[in-house]
């Protein structure tokens, strides 16, 4: 009995030998521009913004590059009820990267990302669920666009300009 557990176990080990993990490069794991950016952004301004952003880009230790991101909206009334009153609103939010290599003083990085979610609104006047529940879908809209330009970028040669 022993022989046969400790010939399961050798067996068990050998035959994971050739395992090989996703994240073995440290590549997939690093923003290339975390502590090496200088970032400002334009157009919409979302309140928390500004909080997200030291999150993906750290502080600007060493001013490599110059990140520029315009912030559109676009809100699209989905459904309208017989009183006129928009019963289901869908936003559009326009993300537009631009990447500045500042030794170079070149663009190597220009992109544009969309991010939707929509809204049921409950009442034309102020609604504390709605307000709550629209900030909260800007969130994560906001989440969702800076980890989709940061795993873009990560397979980038940023160092040359385009």
């Amino acid at each position: 009995m022993k022989r046969l557990f400790f010939v399961t176990i050798f067996v068990f080990i050998i035959s994971c030998g050739e395992i090989d993990f996703i994240y073995k490069e440290d590549k997939n794991l690093i923003n290339p521009l975390y502590e090496k950016t200088e970032v400002s952004t334009s157009g919409l301004d979302i309140n928390f913004m500004n909080s997200y952003l030291p999150m993906f880009f750290g502080k600007n230790k060493q001013n490599y590059f110059s990140l520029s991101i315009e912030i559109e909206q676009n809100k699209i009334k989905r459904s309208i009820e017989t009183n006129q009153a928009t019963s289901k609103l869908k936003y559009e939010l326009k993300f537009i990267y631009t990447l500045v290599l500042n030794e170079k003083n070149c663009i190597t990085f220009d992109k544009e990302l969309v991010s939707h979610f929509s809204i049921i609104p409950k009442s034309s006047g102020y609604n504390y669920g709605t307000d709550s529940s629209l900030e909260k879908k800007y969130q994560l809209a906001i989440t969702e666009n800076l980890n989709r330009f940061v795993s873009i970028i990560t397979d980038r040669d940023l160092n040359s300009c385009s």
